[in-house]
């Protein structure tokens, strides 16, 4: 599912229910019985997740994906990644409670970890957590999973909680306050969300005991900001950031304007106009969106028949150009609660000597990766312990894509090699010369 799809269905769910943030994820039994990851005499694991409503989705470790829907003759149909398009592939599953699955014509049997659901307290919420380790008692690695802005239960919708398992490594996922099983107010605040992710780690720590061995955070989009923060706040092991960025908020939303300029091949006399409606949509950011709307509606009459103007979307300024002031002014403050926009991840990271990974995609569009990269090779250059790894024809996610007759992207996989980087990462190996297309800048070897 695209960012945006995201944003309109939150944006939908917060003017629907009158001021109430977040929700506990629809359970339907059904698909609950059939959630784990599968292992096959021949053949990769599968992972069987929720997706939406009642459907499941599918996820292999080399990227590959599909959605899983219910067919009249108790068998699910898969259709190819979040393409729609059928795909072939069909599952069965026995009756509930069942540890079997026939997937793609194979056999496979639910994978058992050791699970352990927890609560933890924090200054002003109690979070709903939970910890999933391999079977057994040797010690290994765990890995705390940061949210983005999302406003779902992690502990419902992340896949990572089980496929990390699945490869040796605990995993360790909570509910981010507000959402799901947790209480509190949903908030964008990275210092709250930083503090609140020290306490996950410690509770991790403290229910896997002696089998704890390297700690550190995963953290995708929003995570980005909240992970090196955490880490900084009080030291881990490792640092995991995907599809994060190095610069503010408010220069996302800008530089993914610049972008959509630059991309459908316009030149500096429109990038001028188009930083007009940058400089617009973060006058009612900074507002909290109460005010400004004058202003971008100024831009929009002089330059919005001009053809450059259908093709800026930026990060948020899209949803300032769709809805109107009246939803925006009751649903862009809990959707954007407390985001501090104009804060500069930079110090953190130059003050951070936690080993860290990152990886980005090429083609996002939602936060552009470019000058994050541009940052990461410089800290990397001057001796800071960060490996980053670019995607190339990845977009937010790290997903690839085919695009339609009308310009609409729809994710189709994850990269190959994605999951086996994050992997060996965490297992603390040193990194293989190549994973799948990905350019890999790293970490240089102490002389």
């Amino acid at each position: 599912m695209s960012a945006q799809r995201c944003i309109e269905l939150l944006i939908v769910g917060i003017l629907l229910s009158a001021g109430k943030v977040g929700a506990a994820a629809a359970d339907d039994g059904r698909t609950d019985c059939y959630v784990g990851t599968y292992r096959f005499a021949a053949g990769p694991d599968v992972d069987i997740g929720r997706s939406s409503e009642d459907k499941l989705r599918w996820r292999r470790q080399d990227g590959t994906s599909g959605e899983l829907t219910h067919t009249g003759d108790g068998s699910w149909s898969s259709t190819l990644g979040w393409t729609g398009k059928l795909d072939g592939i069909r599952a069965i599953f026995p009756s509930c409670g069942s540890d079997g699955i026939r997937f793609d014509g194979k056999q496979g049997t639910r994978v058992a970890f050791d699970v352990t659901e927890t609560r933890f307290a924090v200054e002003d919420a109690e979070l709903a957590g939970r910890l999933v380790m391999p079977k057994g008692t040797a010690r290994v690695p765990i890995v705390v999973l940061i949210h983005g802005s999302e406003h779902d239960s992690a502990r419902d919708y992340y896949s990572l909680q089980r496929e990390f398992p699945a490869a040796g490594i605990g995993a360790f996922v909570y509910d981010k306050r507000g959402t799901g099983g947790s209480s509190g107010d949903y908030t964008q605040d990275y210092l709250t969300l930083a503090n609140d992710a020290v306490a996950a780690m410690r509770a991790a720590k403290r229910l896997a005991g002696r089998r704890a061995g390297r700690v550190g955070y995963q953290g995708g989009s929003q995570g980005g900001w909240v992970a090196p923060l955490a880490a900084r706040i009080e030291r881990v092991d490792f640092v995991l950031v995907g599809f994060g960025l190095a610069v503010s908020p408010l220069q996302e939303d800008r530089s993914a304007i610049a972008l959509d300029v630059t991309r459908h091949g316009y030149g500096a006399d429109v990038m001028v106009k188009a930083m007009q409606v940058a400089d617009a949509s973060a006058a009612i950011l900074m507002s909290n969106f109460q005010a400004g709307y004058d202003k971008l509606e100024a831009v929009r009459s002089r330059y919005g028949t001009e053809p450059w103007f259908k093709v800026i979307h930026g990060d948020v300024t899209w949803v300032l150009l769709e809805k109107s002031p009246d939803e925006l002014r009751v649903a862009g403050p809990k959707l954007f609660a407390g985001i501090p926009l104009h804060y500069d991840p930079m110090p953190v990271l130059r003050n951070l000597t936690v080993p860290q990974l990152w990886i980005l995609g090429e083609d996002d569009v939602d936060a552009p990766s470019a000058e994050t990269t541009r940052r990461l090779r410089t800290l990397n250059a001057t001796g800071h312990p960060i490996a980053a790894a670019v995607f190339p024809h990845a977009e937010h996610g790290i997903y690839e894509y085919e695009t339609t007759a009308d310009g609409q992207r729809l994710s189709t996989r994850q990269p190959n090699g994605y999951f086996h980087l994050m992997r060996d990462f965490i297992l603390g190996r040193a990194l293989e010369p190549q994973y799948g297309t990905a350019t890999l800048t790293r970490v240089a070897s102490p002389k």
